[in-house]
């Protein structure tokens, strides 16, 4: 078994709600106040704060405040560990299909004979 890394862990958390997803997608655009981000959303704003807690949680942003307004901002490197892990994935799976193919192909090669 895989070693379990607590912080990939968080991350996935993080990702897997579409919510949280469109939040990320529209930080990368620009930071964004918090009032900003929950109005297309249609959720109340004490959702989506929740919203942003697992995000910073997990590292995905960072939140600040001027006053009473409060701005977030996507942290685009704290995704490489999630990246780092599906290029590892894609990596066994194709190395994976690769002797799959080569297998199929001796059997063919042999049926032929």
């Amino acid at each position: 078994m895989a070693k379990h890394d607590p912080a990939l862990s968080l991350l996935f958390h993080a990702l897997a709600d579409p919510t949280r997803r469109s939040i990320l997608t529209r930080l990368a655009e620009t930071p964004a106040r918090v009032t900003d981000l929950a109005g297309p959303t249609g959720l109340r704003l004490p959702t989506v704060m929740r919203h942003l807690s697992v995000l910073e949680e997990a590292g995905l942003i960072t939140t600040s405040k001027d006053g009473r307004i409060r701005t977030c901002a996507i942290v685009p490197e704290a995704l490489d560990p999630v990246r780092t892990w599906l290029d590892e994935q894609r990596a066994i799976w194709e190395a994976r299909l690769d002797r799959l193919d080569a297998f199929v192909m001796n059997v063919m090669k042999e049926s032929e004979e």
